[in-house]
């Protein structure tokens, strides 16, 4: 059976063609091996970020002095964008393809890189230090309507991350790669789903998450505010390398496709964006 969506069939092939891998006993280990490690601490990092900004950063494990802890809090907050954008440079991404010694660090590269996002993640909210101070708590229909827009928001993440590449925003893309003994093939251009009504989807996403909690702290704001201006500027840098990559196709998507804000009529199918 053929199956018409690109994003489906692509991960189901590259699924198919890891669950028969050639022989090589060690190559196999090293890719399920890496590939548990990427998925726990993927998993981690998700359940810790979901759960600690549901209670607006109130609860978490740091246990820095004041204060110190706002020096660590800032820390841990500057630490993400700054690796995870720099990893998306040429000499990030020469440093990925080294991390792992041997032949296979290259096709490794994503899953790499998804293991080290999830644990910046996975350290902000597990070792975040809370001031103790809660300025509001939802209750009764306000707690069910902020739960509702905070699950929606998730949710809309999760459906941007699969329309742009649910192999290379999951990590599985290289573990799978190596397992196959393939090489790496990117989703191409995304421009379906979400990418249809704004470029951004999963940034615009990620902040909605910040902003939807039932529970507010100043810990809470002073986060939502960093990353919500992470989330507007850093697509700045994805964009120059998406122009690079594509040339024409990128510019003609860019100046159809709204950057954050959809339109208010339904986008038209742009088949030269495909």
């Amino acid at each position: 059976m053929t199956v018409a969506d690109p994003r489906i069939a692509r991960l189901i092939a590259l699924i198919r063609a890891a669950l028969r891998p050639p022989r090589g006993i060690g190559r196999i280990a090293i890719a399920l091996a890496l590939g548990v490690i990427c998925h726990a601490f993927f998993a981690a990092g998700v359940l810790a970020m979901v759960v600690a900004m549901f209670f607006g950063l109130s609860e978490s494990l740091g246990q820095v002095p004041w204060p110190w802890a706002a020096l660590a809090n800032a820390a841990l907050i500057v630490q993400f964008p700054l690796v995870h954008s720099a990893l998306l440079t040429g000499p990030g991404g020469r440093l990925l393809a080294r991390l792992i010694p041997g032949p296979h660090g290259t096709t490794l590269a994503t899953t790499t890189y998804a293991i080290i996002a999830s644990a910046q993640l996975l350290a902000l909210f597990a070792l975040w230090t809370p001031s103790g101070i809660v300025w509001w708590r939802a209750e009764g229909v306000s707690f069910w309507a902020t739960t509702a827009a905070y699950a929606a928001s998730w949710l809309l993440l999760m459906k941007a991350s699969f329309d742009a590449g649910a192999e290379v925003q999951s990590g599985a893309l290289g573990w799978m790669s190596l397992m196959a003994r393939v090489r790496p093939v990117f989703p191409d251009m995304p421009t379906q789903g979400l990418f249809r009504w704004i470029r951004q989807p999963i940034y615009v996403a990620f902040a909605l998450t910040l902003w939807t909690v039932p529970v507010w702290t100043p810990d809470q704001l002073a986060l939502a505010i960093s990353y919500t201006v992470y989330c507007l500027l850093a697509p700045r840098l994805k964009e120059r390398r998406f122009a690079a990559r594509y040339g024409d196709r990128f510019h003609l998507y860019r100046a159809a496709v709204p950057y954050a804000l959809p339109r208010l009529a339904p986008p038209k199918d742009r088949p030269h964006a495909q």
